[in-house]
């Protein structure tokens, strides 16, 4: 075996609250790029398959990879430096590498963290990971110091090193579609049978204060071709006899020409599929979404964030309140279900204007809603902020699942425990209304299951689940 890469397991997961679990697109985009390249790969998803490390150690003795690729969230990356430690006590000769947005905005912090960690992937991993592998299998030098986009431990004194940044991968068309077929596919559990998650595009020219997806996938916005789109959903139908699709991209419909050529292409190969997509709010196209409706768009997600404009202003949201609730009628209208998100606790809110985007949320009057802390993920223009101001309370990562309070919000004119207290009041507002109950009546028990789960349990036992948004776009699909 030349690679193993393994998913950790995540407690903070969503399925933990739910039962929902989805496959890791990272990690099998990675598969599907060594691949391509002759290389010997297998994936663990240790979420899914919940191993323990005694059945894990025999697996990774069983396979002696040279190289072992771990991801993580910052939620997850403590807990993912425990199989670290693992590998190199059963493998010690072995390449031990991370990788993620976690490690991509804090490689000398993570790699300080654990002396078993070698080096971490900083930004896109498919190309790093193929020169990564060449390097030591087929030139078996092992010179990381040639290796861009990586940060490692120089092997004779153990000092730091960042290596030059790897430019962004130019053309996506060329990256091989994720390697599904080295995870147990079918066992994964969603909301919604038959369904699987796909990315279309990278990058994202917004400059929002709480979000990082600029800093890693780059400024400009980079496309798959209609094309290329339509191959792999056409891939996903034939192979794995799938029905619905979640496109997972930031917006999918900054490029109105390419979404208007997608739903052609759908068209025009007379595919049977339903999908979820996102949309600023001010990209809104009506005669666009109707076009994407008769290919099967479903659902919409829509990023409000907050419902005072004051607020909005001061994440660097760019949109307006009117903007959010033209959106959502013309989705609407067209016979669209709309999923919305917002943000509580945002530096600088009040209590005022937090009881503000509950009730706004309400009145847009979305099907779905999803609500969340303000979290300050290390990359993030926020968590520079908040930490040159000394206003985060803690960085032990275990609590970054946008559902604890992280931020000292004491000195900000509010408290931890009303922050939290007015997210559980969001999800039972937004949910427990009469109306909307007798429209999606088995909202009630994902909402009484959820509620208790996320506000509930984790006072018990620290657990909680995260993605919300995710779990109900799978549903509404």
């Amino acid at each position: 075996m030349d690679v193993l890469l393994i998913n950790p397991y995540d407690q903070n997961a969503v399925k933990n609250g739910l039962g929902f679990i989805s496959p890791p697109i990272n990690l099998m985009y990675l598969g599907g790029a060594l691949e391509n390249a002759n290389y010997d790969v297998c994936i663990i998803d240790d979420d899914l398959e919940q191993l323990g490390y005694k059945e894990l150690s025999k697996i990774i003795s069983k396979q002696g990879p040279n190289i072992i690729g771990i991801t993580a969230t910052t939620s997850s990356v403590k807990n993912a430096l425990e199989y670290v430690k693992l590998t190199k006590e059963i493998l010690p000769d072995s390449v031990t590498v991370m990788g993620g947005p976690h490690t991509s905005f804090m490689p000398v912090e993570t790699l300080k963290s654990c002396s078993s960690l070698d080096a971490v992937v900083i930004g896109e991993g498919e190309e790093t990971m193929i020169d990564l592998v060449s390097k030591y299998i087929d030139e078996n030098n092992g010179k990381l110091a040639e290796i861009k986009g990586i940060a490692y431990k120089d092997g004779k004194n153990g000092n730091i090193k960042i290596n030059p940044s790897r430019p962004l991968i130019k053309d996506l068309d060329s990256i091989p579609f994720p390697a599904r077929h080295l995870v147990p596919f079918e066992s994964y559990k969603t909301t919604q049978e038959k369904s699987s998650d796909m990315i279309t595009s990278r990058g994202c020219v917004f400059n929002c204060d709480y979000c990082s997806s600029s800093l890693i996938m780059g400024k400009k916005f980079r496309t798959r071709s209609p094309e290329n789109v339509v191959d792999e959903i056409e891939h996903l139908i034939d192979r794995y006899k799938l029905e619905n699709i979640a496109f997972m991209d930031d917006t999918f419909m900054l490029n109105k020409i390419r979404a208007n050529d997608i739903a052609d292409e759908i068209k025009d190969r007379r595919l049977d599929i339903s999908f979820v997509a996102s949309s600023r709010v001010d990209m809104v196209d009506k005669n666009l979404l109707m076009k994407l409706k008769k290919a099967g768009l479903k659902t919409l997600y829509y990023g409000v964030e907050s419902g005072s404009q004051r607020v909005l202003d001061l994440m660097k949201k760019g949109i307006t309140l009117k903007q959010a609730e033209e959106a959502v009628k013309s989705a609407k209208e067209v016979g669209l279900e709309v999923l919305t998100s917002f943000i509580l606790g945002f530096p600088g809110e009040t209590l005022e204007e937090i009881n503000k985007t509950i009730n706004f949320s309400i009145k847009l009057n979305a099907d779905y809603s999803q609500y969340s802390i303000l979290t300050p993920f290390p990359g993030t223009p926020i968590y520079y902020e908040l930490k040159r101001k000394k206003l985060i309370e803690t960085e032990n990562w275990n609590k970054y699942t946008v559902l604890k309070s992280v931020i000292k919000y004491e000195e900000l004119g509010l408290s931890k425990k009303l922050v939290q207290r007015k997210l559980a009041q969001a999800y039972f507002k937004f949910y427990s209304r009469p109306k909307y109950l007798l429209k999606h009546r088995y909202m009630f028990k994902i909402l009484v299951e959820t509620i208790l789960r996320a506000f509930i349990l984790p006072q018990l036992n620290g657990r909680s689940p995260q993605g919300w948004y995710k779990t109900l776009a799978d549903k509404s699909s």
